[in-house]
């Protein structure tokens, strides 16, 4: 397929819109971080029931990972969208309204659900609308509003906290994410399906036309490789996902799910506050110090997003990973010696700038890339259901293991991306550049 595209308004507008999913899902996972205290005093939690509570949406996370590929390939990218937003609307208005600890935990669990579909959809979408030497920056801005979403829960947090709203600070800080989630659900009304389930779904002239609006000045081309790509393996519906022809991309998928985690990116934002404050910072300078973590969140992918396409996927994980461990081994010994505490809040600067720079802003891009068209959507389900686990286990347990050996978790996670930075440099192949069709090719799975 030719160069042929170009980045028009319809096109940015798109991808911008779609990535919204992503500022929901990183302001309803963070957000947490800021109600720990309030609702470890109101519910009377436990060390292990604050892993459970933190934890609770990233279960539902790992459902929703799990079944909206399937849905997506059923029912259409955008519909199911729509759909989402509805349920982070409606999560976090009972998160306001919820009565018991309970019932917290159910809303945050729905929560979780579309987080987890959100993962999966946005970027198959993204993915399956942008030209190929655009598709890395345009996937990355679904990261982009992942940290930009971090970063407004964090100031979102801080805002509320102004304000001494006492004991139900709490339903407030969860209650400011019905706003995005209403913006979210207006603007979608406004892009089209995308063109590749089109296809699938057997609408070509509708898929001719959402190339042809997206700027796409040989649409009939592109329209004859999804053709060919639907005849050579059937349905999207029906093309099974675990098949031995796919044993690459599926490992590509599951391994940078996994590290993505064991990385303790997510357990560090959830536990932020508390992390500061076991440190010594008081709770109004540990909203502070999170924001400045946000920042750097969003400045490193605002980075990423303009190399990603330059250097490549393979150097920035390769990058991040040898930066992430020395600055986690940072963190470690400072809470071994229980000395240089002020050193700590750059570290984890550090920790975050290198991380958000390599797999935050790689990971979603690279499995939307690594798979076929008519398993696209199931392997990032994959992919994503494996970040989503890990995710779920590493956040609830990381206060048990954090208040028995203090500084084991850092030494872990700083082990796990030596580990990756070996692995990435034997297995993972670079996918900058190659069009989504010829992939199949490249990996040895057409």
């Amino acid at each position: 397929m030719p160069h042929s595209q170009s980045l028009n308004r319809h096109l940015l507008f798109t991808a911008v819109i779609a990535s919204l999913g992503g500022l929901l899902f990183g302001f309803d996972t963070a957000v947490i971080a800021g109600t720990t205290r309030n609702l470890t005093a109101a519910f009377h939690l436990t060390p292990a029931t604050l892993g459970i509570t933190v934890s609770s949406a990233l279960w539902g996370t790992v459902v929703g990972a799990a079944f909206s590929g399937a849905l997506g390939d059923r029912f259409g990218r955008r519909r199911c969208l729509q759909g989402l937003a509805l349920v982070y609307f409606f999560s976090a208005m009972g998160c306001v309204g919820a009565w018991s600890w309970s019932s917290l935990v159910t809303f945050r669990v729905l929560s979780g659900l579309a987080i987890g579909s959100s993962s999966v959809l946005s970027p198959t979408y993204i993915a399956e609308i942008a030209p190929r030497r655009l598709r890395g920056r345009l996937v990355a801005m679904f990261q982009f509003n992942v940290v930009f979403g971090i970063l407004l829960a964090y100031l979102s947090n801080y805002c509320v906290g102004l304000f001494n709203f006492g004991a139900d600070e709490w339903r407030w800080k969860f209650g400011v994410a019905a706003l995005p989630a209403i913006l979210f659900l207006i603007s979608l009304v406004r892009i089209p399906e995308s063109p590749r389930w089109l296809v699938g779904a057997g609408d070509v002239d509708g898929a001719r036309g959402v190339l042809e609006r997206m700027g796409d000045t040989d649409a009939d081309l592109e329209i004859e490789q999804m053709i060919a790509a639907v005849r050579g393996a059937g349905t999207s519906a029906g093309e099974r996902l675990f098949q031995w022809r796919y044993k690459l991309p599926i490992f590509l998928a599951i391994t940078i799910g996994f590290f993505n985690q064991v990385s303790g990116v997510n357990a560090i934002l959830y536990y932020l506050n508390s992390i500061f404050e076991a440190a010594g910072f008081s709770r109004v300078s540990s909203d502070l110090q999170a924001v400045l973590i946000g920042l750097t969140n969003l400045a490193a992918v605002t980075a990423a997003m303009f190399c990603i396409d330059r250097m490549g996927r393979r150097p920035l994980l390769l990058i991040g990973s040898v930066g992430a461990a020395v600055c986690l081994g940072g963190v470690a010994v400072i809470f071994q010696i229980h000395r240089h505490q002020n050193l700590l809040v750059w570290c984890l600067v550090g920790f975050i700038g290198f991380f958000s720079f390599s797999q935050g802003a790689v990971i979603w891009v690279y499995i939307s890339e690594v798979f076929p068209n008519l398993v696209r959507a199931k392997g990032l389900s994959l992919g994503s259901f494996t970040h989503w686990i890990m995710n779920a286990i590493v956040s609830a347990i990381f206060p048990l293991v954090a208040a028995r050996w203090g500084a084991a978790p850092f030494y872990f996670f700083a082990s796990m991306m030596a580990l990756q930075f070996v692995i990435v440099m034997m297995t993972y192949p670079e996918t900058r550049g190659i069009a989504l069709e010829e992939m199949e090719t490249k990996l040895g799975h057409a």
